[in-house]
């Protein structure tokens, strides 16, 4: 994993989010340098144990934690969630709700509703083809 940043390799940066991977949390010769789109691949379908160790229990990115929590990004923001949390973490969250997680939650419920009540419209204004 020693090849520098080209069209045809990706940072780490950019590994670790379609990883879904805290990228701070990952082994430092990951974080220092770039992948080819073989390793990225070798990666994907193949995960070595750090890996698979970091998807089980995290730390866990923002986008990846706001889907466990069933809340959107803006939600984790609005709640003052700034560090990575762990699995346990999440859990414990889950299975005791503070107020603000039932209220992202219901928000988050309501945008998706929305969200969907709009593509239905939109999908009924288009003529059939």
């Amino acid at each position: 994993m020693s090849i520098k940043p080209s069209p045809q390799a990706m940072k780490s940066a950019t590994a670790a989010k379609k990883l879904g991977i805290h990228l701070p949390a990952a082994p430092a010769e990951f974080q220092e340098n770039a992948l080819s789109r073989e390793e990225f691949k070798v990666l994907q379908e193949n995960p070595p144990e750090w890996l698979a160790e970091l998807r089980r229990n995290g730390p866990h990115p923002r986008a990846v934690m706001a889907q466990k929590l069933n809340i959107s990004i803006g939600g984790l923001s609005r709640s003052s969630i700034t560090d990575a949390l762990t699995t346990a973490e999440i859990t414990a969250l889950l299975q005791a709700p503070p107020a603000w997680l039932v209220e992202e939650r219901a928000v988050h419920a309501k945008a998706r509703a929305e969200a969907q009540l709009a593509k239905e419209r939109e999908a009924a204004r288009r003529p059939q083809s």
